[in-house]
């Protein structure tokens, strides 16, 4: 297995694995035109020539601060550690370009933690994140839960 950028011919599985958890309320839904608009945001894991899993760092428009998003595995690829890796590039890739607080709104906390996030509340985080939010299906009873953690320069 390998973890690389993403390239446009990977969209389409990435939009796929998004949604198969999405469905599960486990992240959520991403339009194809999302993916394809942010692809320069998402690491990949190929094992076989095969999209088994992705995550995205996106910039938000505010002085050091990054988003981790749309963090998924295929489902037999569970517990093998590539959720981890993922996650690491991103961090990696932030601390390469200056941003040093990094957060993710997500259903499974416990993930993050134990990488080494901290719990925030979500009122902590600047109000130009909440973009997206007021667009979500789950809004305004979101049951996600806000983690940060930030990178020494």
């Amino acid at each position: 297995m390998i973890i690389r950028k993403a390239k446009i011919a990977d969209a389409k599985d990435i939009q796929r694995l998004i949604n198969y958890w999405a469905k599960k309320r486990k992240v959520l839904d991403r339009p194809l035109n999302y993916v394809y608009e942010n692809i320069r945001d998402f690491w990949v894991c190929i094992d076989k020539k095969k999209v088994v899993g992705c995550c995205a760092l996106h910039v938000v428009g505010w002085q050091n601060l990054g988003e981790i998003k749309s963090l998924v595995i295929e489902k037999k690829y569970l517990h093998k550690g590539i959720g981890k890796k993922l996650v690491g590039e991103c961090l990696g890739e932030a601390k390469r370009i200056g941003v040093r607080n990094i957060f993710a709104l997500t259903f499974i906390p416990k993930f993050f933690t134990k990488l080494g996030f901290g719990e925030i509340d979500r009122t902590e985080l600047p109000h130009k994140i909440w973009a997206d939010c007021v667009q979500c299906l789950y809004f305004p009873d979101c049951k996600e839960e806000a983690v940060i953690m930030r990178i020494a320069a």
